[in-house]
């Protein structure tokens, strides 16, 4: 009864054996040919990143100067025309560049990807746009603060301007917020108070094609704004 599983395994052990032993004699007959494949591909790899490093080299001042001129946004379109070389490889340097400088990636469905490398001089102009407040425009002495200076009023002149005082008050505050609104602009940290959001926010999405429908959409009054590269500022959009 016990001679049956031992025969069995032994059959099993020698159909194991059989391309092993085929396995080893064709490593030790072919080793040096195995070895000189593999040295091959290592070099071959080693040749392909000591290209691209050298490449980069030559594409780096090319690099330096679209983050300049864009104020830090690039496409791999931008870099591909500039360099002339296929989108693939203007990608593939990106990527790397943003892996390197910690650069922000902003996909949109128009433009793609787009890439954000912030420089000491981006982010201080960032920080400059954001500090100053526009000087409001000097208002006319109103008849409130003629009336301090002059004689104190009579109990029926004082009852007459309390009633028309909020009507004027809330008409005044109308039209500036109309004037505001129609006519005037934004800065950037002024924009980003009113959608509620951080003035970087506001900074990474002003070129994109989308900016209109995202500012409406944050908007408290639904308004779109759009931006104005001349004068760095932000204006409101007209319903059609």
């Amino acid at each position: 009864m016990s001679e049956k599983p031992i025969e069995g395994n032994g059959k099993a052990f020698l159909v194991l054996l059989l391309p092993i032993s085929f396995l080893i004699i064709f490593l030790i007959a072919t080793w040096r040919i195995l070895l000189a494949v593999i040295l091959l591909v290592i070099g071959f790899k080693v040749w392909q990143e000591y290209q691209w490093q050298q490449w980069t080299m030559r594409v780096n001042p090319i690099f330096h100067q679209l983050v300049r001129e864009n104020q830090g946004r690039l496409t791999p379109m931008d870099l591909a025309i500039r360099g002339n070389f296929p989108g693939t490889t203007a990608k593939r340097y990106l990527d790397g560049k943003a892996s390197e400088f910690g650069a922000s990636v902003l996909n949109s469905e128009d433009a793609g990807q787009s890439y954000y490398f912030i420089t000491a001089s981006i982010l201080g102009n960032i920080l400059d746009s954001s500090e100053p407040v526009k000087e409001l425009p000097a208002q006319p002495v109103t008849k409130t603060a003629r009336s301090l200076l002059a004689a104190p009023p009579t109990l029926q002149e004082e009852e007459l301007e309390t009633e028309s005082l909020p009507q004027l008050t809330h008409e005044s505050a109308k039209r500036s917020l109309e004037k505001q609104l129609i006519f005037g602009s934004l800065i950037q940290s002024e924009l980003a108070k009113r959608l509620n959001v951080y003035s970087s926010t506001v900074y990474k999405r002003r070129n994109d094609p989308e900016f209109p429908e995202w500012s409406r959409s944050k908007d408290p009054d639904g308004i779109a704004w759009s931006y104005v590269e001349k004068t760095k500022e932000f204006f409101p959009l007209e319903e059609g």
